[in-house]
């Protein structure tokens, strides 16, 4: 059987309308015994997610537990992209359970769930394996997620990929949501996110565009 290549994106790639992003958990007692991760890179990937969402305008979640009694919080790095966007405050561990929660990823209506949060093991599991449970396709940007150990954010990841979750990183969440670099509305976008939190890729960027005037479209 011959097959005939076409020039067009796999069904499992995301773009920004097609999805939603909840970004659970990030807060400071969850952050003081992360330790699969270190704080500056946590804080560095899930900013680098919530300004990639905000800029691309995707339907974005923000979820907190226990916010004013125990965990404090959501980092600043996750707020300041969504400017006067209400926290949906749980007691629940597992987002899914929370009727507040569903009720929103109900009225957004989209088929994919994109997670990201503290902590991989419990909050971040949690919600995946109900999704997937429910019909929903579901991805997990594994390095804007931590956990207690290596091992419990490992054994996380594992649980979830074998159950059909897909993995991805932020930077990779990033370019995927552009994936074009024609895309000239949104190249600035990106390549400014990239710039300021996109570690060394972001310094190649700055370094090309000052030494030869070169961009990548």
């Amino acid at each position: 059987m011959t097959i005939t290549a076409q020039a067009t994106p796999g069904a499992r790639l995301l773009s920004p309308k097609d999805h939603t992003l909840i970004l659970i958990d990030f807060q400071s007692q969850m952050a003081f015994a992360t330790h699969s991760i270190d704080a500056a890179n946590l804080r560095t990937n899930a900013s680098l997610v919530a300004q990639a969402a905000a800029g691309f305008g995707v339907s974005t979640i923000l979820t907190t537990v226990a916010e004013k009694s125990f965990s404090g919080p959501m980092f600043d790095e996750i707020t300041a992209p969504f400017p006067g966007q209400k926290m949906l405050d749980r007691t629940s561990m597992n987002t899914w359970e929370d009727a507040a929660v569903i009720a929103e990823v109900n009225r957004i209506g989209k088929p994919r769930i994109v997670l990201a949060g503290l902590w991989t093991s419990v909050c971040i599991v949690g919600p995946a394996l109900s999704a997937l449970d429910q019909g929903f396709e579901v991805y997990v940007i594994t390095d804007a997620c931590g956990d207690v150990s290596v091992e419990a954010h490992n054994r996380a990841v594992e649980r979830m990929v074998q159950a059909g979750a897909q993995p991805m990183t932020s930077l990779q969440y990033l370019l995927e949501l552009q994936r074009d670099w024609a895309r000239g509305e949104t190249y600035d976008l990106t390549t400014g996110i990239a710039k300021k939190v996109g570690g060394a890729y972001g310094i190649g960027i700055n370094y090309a565009k000052t030494m030869f005037n070169a961009h990548e479209g």
